[in-house]
């Protein structure tokens, strides 16, 4: 039997990954995360696992050989929060614990396929796995990059040297279910989602950047696509790297507002039709964050698709309308 590790168990991608697990069959799966948050348990109520271990106790165990041969960990366990200050906690929780696992899967023979982050490339204008494009605009975005550099050094650029498969993701716009526990962190859809149900309107930010009112620009990538890619690499244990994991596909934040309008109204509109029935606001862009606000990003999937994954990524208006039915019926 196949067993798994899936680190962040229990947080929004580890928890989809391992909902894909489960549909495949695989339940040999040791869930790691910290509970503190206690709530975050729903997201693993509905799925199969052999067993949960703390993440304070499960390294040192993982690397003793505690839990015996394990085909591949999907580490999705960090700190994500973009506005946490404290650089030494972002430090030893997205650098010298990975540090150390990469160690341990290399030594115990067993596959890492972890989450890295688009936040690398911060005040970058172009989004490719390439140093020069790596201009990390917080701790949490230097914390990640850190790791790759990190691997590249010991591995080669391509990560050729190891010998076990390792995988990185630069995940861009993540939403989907199993994000509701995440607060400010949460996506775009799932604010927009829970406004529009107190409020009745959906609101964005207005002019600036050069770009009109919500017409700054994302690549928002569905949940579901995100597990698809990662299981592809789990699929190809030949592939090793660090791969961007985006739609490839920039679109405005008017399309995700819309898209949440017209599922919960059951009637399509443009950002234009939706402003004019008051369903659509524009705010005047906050101070705080001028100067730090990216105003587009999108995945550039040139190094994704030369390895042979064709995975055909949902747009704004489907991964969105998905994602709107289930946040009305989580069951």
């Amino acid at each position: 039997m196949t067993r798994i590790v899936v680190t962040g168990a229990a947080g929004f991608i580890g928890s989809n990954i391992v909902k894909g697990l489960n549909a495949r069959g695989i339940d040999d799966i040791i869930a790691v995360d910290d509970l503190t948050q206690g709530d975050k348990f729903r997201n693993l109520a509905d799925l199969r696992i052999a067993d949960y271990v703390d993440a304070d106790l499960f390294y040192d165990a993982f690397a003793d050989g505690h839990f015996g041969q394990v085909e591949a960990v999907f580490h999705e366990g960090a700190c994500s929060d973009t506005m946490e200050s404290d650089g030494k906690y972002m430090m030893d929780n997205n650098y010298t614990l990975s540090c150390g696992l990469f160690r341990a899967c290399q030594e115990r023979g067993s596959r890492l396929l972890y989450a890295s982050s688009a936040a690398t490339y911060g005040g970058s204008a172009a989004f490719r796995e390439s140093p020069e494009f790596e201009k990390p605009l917080n701790v949490y975005g230097w914390s990640k990059l850190l790791f790759d550099q990190r691997l590249r050094r010991e591995l080669g650029p391509d990560f050729a040297g190891a010998a076990h498969q390792v995988v990185g993701f630069r995940y861009f716009n993540v939403y989907g279910p199993r994000e509701q526990h995440k607060g400010r962190m949460a996506s775009v859809a799932f604010h927009q989602f829970n406004q529009f149900r107190e409020t009745g309107k959906v609101r964005l930010f207005g002019e600036y950047g050069g770009y009109g009112p919500g017409q700054q620009m994302r690549d928002f990538v569905f949940v579901d696509d995100v597990v698809a890619v990662n299981l592809w690499f789990f699929d190809h244990p030949e592939q090793r790297g660090v791969f961007n994991l985006g739609s490839g596909k920039a679109q405005p934040f008017n399309d995700v507002a819309t898209a949440v309008i017209s599922s919960l109204t059951g009637k399509e509109h443009t950002s234009e039709s939706a402003a004019a029935e008051g369903l659509l606001e524009y705010i005047p862009f906050p101070d705080a964050l001028r100067g730090k606000y990216q105003c587009y990003t999108q995945a550039d999937l040139a190094r994704l698709r030369a390895t042979g994954c064709d995975h055909a990524f949902a747009d704004v208006r489907t991964g969105v309308g998905h994602y709107m039915d289930w946040l009305g019926n989580p069951a």
